[in-house]
């Protein structure tokens, strides 16, 4: 197998994930919030970190970032838009830009809502996408930098991905996000099936992320604004798919 990926769990509830290619031996790392679990992960997986690539400027993303630069000489690829981070990038990119990783074309999705600076990886001919704190598992970022609409049209890029893609976040957030979801959406039986397979996952110390988009589709209340149930639910038969969000992503904040 030419590409493969391996996921570590790091602080309270975060992710990293390294990307290989055992053809050219070129390892990136999806963001650094902790060196210390960034090298254990390197360790057991036998790889040499190469690259790093930043989906945004909050510190559980970029704490480590400076010393795993140091240490293992790694080229850092980042967000165009300052931060506190941005100093330690080499490269800075932009919504639909592309760039080469191991004979692998990424495309990056700008996705502003969490953080104005927030970027997407997608690897179409590997079926993944990295979505940091954008999209996760039943669930969406918690806005603190954009607005409502500047979040749902993130979302929408997102949604516009092919169904089988795999979708790698940054936040084991699942049990919240499913009780959440069914508070919204109650009689999707999809998700009632769902909330039972997190609950048996996490109750075995297994991570709930990846996921599909498929799933997510069929799940996420934050992507199923457009359906009748939800709206006939919230009272809002007649709002824009914008506007859905919004009063979603206001009642999670509140939940």
């Amino acid at each position: 197998m030419a590409f493969q990926t391996h996921q570590f769990p790091y602080g309270n509830d975060n992710y990293g994930l390294l990307l290989h290619c055992t053809v050219t031996g070129q390892t990136a790392c999806i963001d650094a919030g902790d060196d210390v679990a960034t090298d254990a992960a390197l360790a057991e997986t036998g790889w040499r970190l190469s690259h790093i690539f930043i989906t945004h400027h909050h510190s559980d993303h970029t704490t480590g970032l400076a010393s795993l630069k140091k240490r293992h000489n790694a080229s850092i690829f980042g967000p165009h838009i300052d931060s506190a981070a941005s100093v330690l990038y080499d490269t800075r990119f932009q919504d639909k830009d592309e760039f080469e990783f191991s004979g692998r074309k990424v495309t990056v999705i700008a996705t502003p809502g969490h953080t104005l600076d927030m970027l997407n990886f997608y690897i179409a001919e590997e079926d993944i996408v990295c979505t940091g704190d954008t999209l996760f598992v039943m669930g969406c970022g918690r806005i603190f930098e954009g607005d409502a609409n500047m979040m749902w049209a993130s979302l929408e890029k997102l949604l516009a991905l092919p169904d089988h893609t795999v979708i790698y976040c940054s936040h084991e957030y699942t049990i919240a996000n499913a009780a959440f979801a069914l508070s919204i959406d109650p009689d999707n039986a999809s998700l009632a099936a769902r909330q039972g397979a997190i609950i048996e996952l996490r109750e075995n110390e297994f991570p709930t992320v990846p996921t599909r988009l498929d799933l997510e589709k069929a799940t996420n209340p934050f992507l199923r604004v457009s359906d009748p149930s939800i709206r006939k639910h919230l009272g809002m038969e007649n709002a824009s798919n914008a506007e859905v969000f919004a009063e979603i992503r206001r009642r999670k904040d509140n939940f």
